[in-house]
């Protein structure tokens, strides 16, 4: 018997942790998850992004909760994982989406920033999966495991000075495949969104730099990322409706990295 497409896609009595989750394309992830029924739990640095957040998603009619903490920091990343499941009772849906760039020539890429960015993009996205995934996802021998990557970390850049970016992004996409790969055997999926240009805090600097016209030219729809375009990847990863697929990347880009090598 076939399963109704409506429940395919439902996370009701689910539960989600996202990290990165106060703005951007985090709280995007996360009212998806919510608007299709999912409990949601928040984590990033700063207390009073979380808070409004939460409060949005709540006037929503979501059910949303939220921890401060600095994902850069393995202290901080047990300190989250417990806390989630101590008030989730345990977790469905991880979404690592927590992230940072640098901008700078490679040449004169100072090391602090360049250990920031990995440490942030890649270590607490292996750290948080092994915390979640050993204390609540094996044990329940289910889950769902969503890592953001980026349509950066699927080729080079001649013109973009973001290296270290670029390379972790490379990585988060390898760490994916990899951990489908393991995890498989406990059924848990384990998959990347790829996102391509969408205007936020992180790409303002891109977007005042080149302007979105010129940024949207470089797409075959001729547009940016909006608010509602992570959503639909969002759910087929995180529901029933996408239990056949593990260890896959879906970019999420309006088409650049269908040209990227043309």
């Amino acid at each position: 018997m076939s399963t109704p497409i409506s429940q395919l896609f439902d996370l009701h009595g689910k539960t989600a942790l996202v990290t990165g989750g106060s703005r951007g394309l985090g709280l995007q992830i996360a009212e998806a998850l919510g608007e299709a029924g999912a409990r949601v739990m928040l984590t990033s640095r700063k207390a009073g992004d979380l808070e409004e957040s939460a409060g949005h998603l709540k006037a929503k009619g979501i059910d949303a909760i939220w921890i401060d903490a600095d994902a850069s920091q393995p202290s901080e990343i047990v300190r989250v994982s417990e806390d989630a499941i101590a008030r989730l009772g345990h977790v469905d849906i991880l979404v690592n989406n927590a992230g940072a760039t640098w901008g700078a020539a490679a040449e004169d890429h100072p090391l602090e920033a360049w250990d920031k960015v990995m440490n942030l993009n890649i270590r607490s996205i292996f750290l948080m999966s092994q915390a979640i995934g050993k204390h609540s996802m094996i044990p329940r021998k289910s889950g769902k495991v969503i890592n953001v990557a980026s349509i950066a970390g699927l080729a080079g850049s001649n013109d973009l000075a973001m290296v270290a970016y670029h390379t972790s992004k490379a990585a988060v996409i390898n760490f994916t495949r990899s951990l489908a790969g393991e995890w498989g055997k406990y059924g848990i999926n384990v998959n990347a969104l790829a996102p391509g240009f969408f205007p936020s805090r992180m790409t303002k600097g891109l977007l005042a730099q080149y302007g979105a016209d010129a940024m949207a030219a470089h797409a075959p729809l001729r547009r940016l990322g909006d608010d509602d375009d992570l959503k639909g990847a969002t759910l087929l990863f995180a529901s029933q409706a996408g239990k056949h697929i593990t260890g896959q990347i879906l970019p999420v880009d309006g088409g650049v990295s269908a040209v990227m090598a043309a």
